[in-house]
């Protein structure tokens, strides 16, 4: 909360998943006081958790007990009430003193300092991190009381700060003591919402269902990021509310949601998990109001893909949420929802992201920082943020060789190079690869069009510079090296300038430049290590009013395009919560392909990020892989067209049934075959009902096995999917068809396969294509055919 404690109610960030949770006492710049505040707590402790042992226990001594001999009741110089006059303004980052040497005087009991933590001797590291993480917690809420002049936040900033204080002296565990603890009511506003959603659309079809999930979780997240107004501030504006109900959730917002997103000791919910309809109805007007408000301000800086969902889908979805959440009788917030229909309560198909540490959203459209330095988390405001999709690096050919293709094993069902080639010759055209359907314009075009087109008229061009101590300073350089800076320190508002100065300026790190008309707009810094393979990204930006224009793609591939030439295949980088999604869609991924001991020593651990990697393929065109997945999408199609034109052939009827034929092979019914159709392979049927039932023993036993058999083990229970035995006549799971199997039921391989086929059918019939389950019975079907025909029942 900003010092003077009047706080908007929200400050929302249309398209993202909500708005940063400002951090008391500090009043950052551009609302991102959240941002700079969690940041700087999470640098000083990694600081301080890679300082000497004996610098640790100076940290601890002063706020321990002391443990000298006469049994002295000293519980640290650093008192546990805060004095109420606030102490005197110090320079930011400045460090405090608190004590030379473990041979001081305690300036309470005068002890030597030691006597103070002779309980911490034979302490673990990991404890001793621990205590220190609490100890900076305790002295960012003892800053926070002093600042905060709202009378109710003050005093839970307060019971905060002595409940941690007492969990130093103890070696406690912090936990809030509450009459109640979390959740605080039910249904919870996430099941609320996933209530809503199924009450409202279950009707709709899998791709309109699916828009109005993306919806929910849109306003799921910016309920877990939005800033509740003070108790006074809601007695100002809404006279009439139940105040003291209010103010209850309120502590507990503070105590649970929004404090320990800036002081990790302490166990953090999201609020929409813990909290329901009630909280709910006091923010959704003003909420709402500021989310609707935001999107038509920020209209044209939205990407084309999202603004039809924020400007036209999302009102919507909100004025019928708005009817629900004040209606007095509506069914969604009954814990017994649907029970009268299907005999349970839904299934949860929405969740906001599971969080332990804080996950921040700017309010500027400027990436995050990864707390703690050393390498850069580039999150993004979903609505207004870099454009960055896997794309593609240039190469002199982008054709596929004709001698390599000879090379290629044939696999059933290739088509011939003939077809393909005499297709490509349609559409060599430049008009009709970029035709109404994937135009510039067009919501199926790359993200990276606009800015490889610029980059061909020369209206941007991309640089890796460096400093340099052994060469004379290049003007040029030296200037873009400081419009860099620059451009890092502005979008980065939450990492300390001085250390973005350093790294850039550092002679051992590069950066790969964004230049538009002589000056830089962007760039991605980075440093090599090739005797070990890879290279660590450290930060990535572009400035705010030149982004949504695809120039983050285009960076990121000119650099894997750069790393190939220099024969280094992997990136590393720490990436943070919410910058996770951002370097998946670039082609990161958590699965490390770098050993470990390549990489351990040269790239520091960081609390509260995930150490992601990226493996470059050099045979992959980069820069202009959009361009080649466009082409092949382009062949698909006209290949479809001419099947189809294929398909859609009259012939002429049979006649010979008249003569009195009675049956005729089907592949020989004139076009049959054209279509696709094959004939089914007959395998092998097994005659002996003892192997028979051995065969299929075996395969089920394998099935059920499965690592993605969990979801068919047992019948479909009416409770958790409602409506199911309305839409699935026939159903079928694997413990039916186990039963079965006991009984000598199946006599022949077919009534086992055609069982097994049911359950997967159903599955894909009741369930949409992008959920778990439906994955789930794709893969099992894949796997549950291998098994058939490793043990001979149908043909390979």
């Amino acid at each position: 909360m900003a010092e003077s404690g009047a706080v908007a109610q929200g400050s929302p960030a249309v398209g993202a998943a909500g708005s940063a949770p400002a951090a008391p006492g500090v009043a950052g710049a551009e609302g991102s006081g959240a941002a700079v505040g969690s940041a700087r707590i999470a640098l000083k402790k990694a600081q301080l958790r890679s300082s000497p042992r004996a610098k640790k226990l100076e940290k601890l001594a002063v706020y321990s007990s002391c443990k000298a001999e006469g049994a002295c009741k000293c519980n640290g110089w650093k008192s546990q009430n805060p004095p109420p006059t606030p102490p005197p303004p110090t320079p930011p980052r400045a460090e405090q003193p608190i004590a030379v040497n473990l041979l001081e005087p305690c300036r309470s009991c005068s002890h030597p300092l030691g006597d103070h933590v002779t309980h911490l001797e034979n302490v673990s590291e990991d404890e001793m991190n621990r205590l220190l993480g609490i100890v900076l917690d305790v002295e960012y809420l003892y800053t926070c009381v002093h600042k905060e002049e709202d009378a109710d936040t003050k005093q839970v900033y307060f019971s905060l700060f002595k409940l941690l204080r007492k969990c130093i002296l103890q070696m406690g565990r912090p936990a809030v003591e509450a009459l109640e603890s979390p959740p605080f009511e039910k249904p919870s506003i996430e099941q609320g919402v996933n209530n809503f959603v199924q009450y409202k659309f279950s009707h709709l079809p899998s791709k309109e269902r699916q828009t109005i999930v993306e919806l929910a979780k849109m306003f799921l997240n910016q309920i877990n990021y939005w800033q509740l107004e003070t108790p006074s501030q809601r007695r100002q504006r809404v006279p009439t509310d139940d105040v003291a109900g209010y103010k209850i959730n309120y502590t507990r917002w503070l105590c649970y949601c929004n404090v320990p997103q800036f002081c990790d000791s302490l166990p953090r919910y999201e609020a929409t998990q813990i909290f329901g309809r009630t909280l709910l109805r006091s923010v959704f007007t003003v909420m709402r109001k500021q989310l609707l408000e935001q999107a038509r301000q920020e209209k044209d800086k939205l990407p084309p893909e999202k603004r039809t969902l924020i400007l036209t889908h999302f009102p919507k979805f909100l004025s019928m949420l708005e009817e629900e959440v004040y209606s007095p009788n509506s069914p969604i917030w009954s814990e017994d929802f649907m029970v009268g229909s299907s005999g349970g309560q839904i299934p949860r198909v929405i969740s906001a992201p599971q969080v332990t540490r804080p996950l921040y959203y700017t309010n500027s459209s400027s990436p995050v920082e990864l707390p703690g330095g050393g390498s850069v988390s580039p999150a993004r405001k979903t609505a207004s943020a870099l454009e960055t999709s896997l794309s593609a690096e240039k190469r002199k050919s982008s054709e596929p060789s004709s001698h390599e293709d000879t090379k290629k094993a044939r696999v059933i069902g290739d088509i011939p190079m003939e077809l393909i080639n005499e297709v490509m010759s349609t559409i060599t055209d430049p008009t009709a690869m970029l035709g109404p359907e994937t135009s510039l314009l067009s919501a199926h075009s790359a993200r990276d069009e606009a800015a490889r087109i610029e980059e061909r008229r020369g209206v941007i061009e991309f640089h890796v510079i460096g400093n340099s101590l052994n060469q004379k300073p290049n003007k040029k350089i030296l200037m873009w090296l400081v419009g860099l800076q620059n451009v890092f320190s502005h979008q980065l508002p939450r990492m300390p300038k001085e250390y973005i100065t350093r790294l850039v300026f550092d002679p051992k790190h590069k950066t790969l430049s964004l230049i538009k008309d002589g000056r830089v707009i962007g760039g991605i810094c980075f440093r090599m290590f090739p005797s070990q393979g890879f290279t660590e990204i450290v930060f990535c930006a572009v400035t705010s009013n030149e982004q949504v224009k695809g120039y983050g793609t285009h960076l990121m591939n000119h650099l894997k395009e750069y790393h190939i030439k220099h024969e280094i295949l992997n990136f590393l980088t720490y990436a943070d919560e919410y910058a996770i999604g951002y370097f998946k869609k670039q082609g990161f991924s958590k699965d490390i392909k770098v050993p470990k001991a390549k990489y351990v020593g040269y790239i520091k651990d960081y609390e509260g990020a995930t150490l992601m990697g990226c493996e470059l393929n050099p045979s992959i065109p980069y820069t202009e892989f959009s361009v080649i997945i466009k082409k092949q999408k382009e062949i698909i199609k006209k290949l479809i067209e001419r099947k189809q034109a294929q398909i859609r052939k009259v012939y002429p009827g049979l006649s010979c049934f008249k003569e009195g034929v009675r049956q005729i092979p089907i592949e020989s019914i004139p076009g049959i075959r054209e279509t696709g159709w094959k004939p089914v392979g007959k395998g092998k049927e097994v005659k002996d009902p003892d192997q028979l039932y051995s065969t299929l023993k075996t395969i089920l036993q394998q099935v059920k096995s499965h690592q993605n058999a969990w979801p068919f083990m047992e019948p479909v229970k009416k409770n958790e999917a409602p409506g199911y035995y309305q839409v699935i006549r026939f159903p079928m799971d694997l413990k039916t068809m186990s039963e079965r199997l006991k009984s000598r039921y199946y006599t022949t391989r077919k009534l086992f396969m055609a069982d097994m086929q049911r359950i997967f059918t159903n599955c894909r019939e009741y369930n949409p294509p992008e959920s778990e389950y439906y994955k789930c019975a794709n893969l099992l079907e894949k796997f549950f055919y291998t098994k058939i025909k490793e043990a001979g029942l149908i043909d390979k």
